[in-house]
C-alpha cells in the first residue's frame, strides 16, 4: 500500500518535470537591476551570472565587445562609475523573450578617460529553463540634435 501512495503523490505533486513559466516584466527588470548593481559594485560574479553564455555587446562605434571582456571590465580598476541610473523602461514581451528599451545615464572613468553618457539602450533578454539572462545589448548616445527621428 505504501508504494501506491508514493506513486500517487509523485504524480499529483509534480514528480514530472515542471513546465517553464513564461518570462515576466518583473523578471526582466530584476535581471537588468542585477546587471547594473554588479557594475556599480564591481561584482564580476553578479554581472557574469545574469549574462547569457553567448552574450554580445554592440559598441557605439560599431564594434563587438565579447562577453568575457565585458565581465572583466566590470571588475577592472580601469573602469569606475561615479554615478549611474537606468530610466524609462519599455518592456516588450514575446514568449520567453523580451526586447527592452531603457535610458542609461552614467559618469565615470574608463582607462583614464572621463565619460558622461546619456544613452538609449536596447537589451534582449531570454528565459530558458526558468533562467533569465541578458542575450545582447546595444547603447546609442542620445543627441539633442536629431537627424531622422
Amino acid at each position: 500500500m505504501v508504494p501506491a501512495i508514493l506513486l500517487l503523490l509523485l504524480l499529483t505533486t509534480g514528480g514530472c518535470r515542471q513546465k517553464p513559466s513564461p518570462l515576466t516584466r518583473e523578471e526582466v527588470i530584476k535581471a537588468i537591476e542585477q546587471f547594473d548593481k554588479g557594475w556599480k559594485d564591481k561584482n564580476l560574479g553578479m554581472v557574469d551570472a545574469v549574462l547569457s553564455p553567448v552574450y554580445i555587446y554592440f559598441t557605439q562605434s560599431g564594434g563587438i565587445f565579447e562577453r568575457d571582456r565585458l565581465v572583466q571590465t566590470a571588475g577592472s580598476a580601469t573602469y569606475t562609475l561615479d554615478s549611474m541610473a537606468r530610466l524609462e523602461f519599455l518592456v516588450e514581451l514575446y514568449g520567453n523573450t523580451a526586447v527592452v528599451s531603457t535610458r542609461w545615464k552614467g559618469k565615470g572613468w574608463y582607462k583614464g578617460v572621463y565619460f558622461n553618457e546619456d544613452q538609449r539602450c536596447s537589451l534582449t533578454i531570454v528565459k530558458i529553463e526558468n533562467r533569465v539572462s541578458i542575450l545582447s545589448e546595444h547603447c546609442t548616445p542620445i543627441n539633442s540634435k536629431r537627424v531622422f527621428h
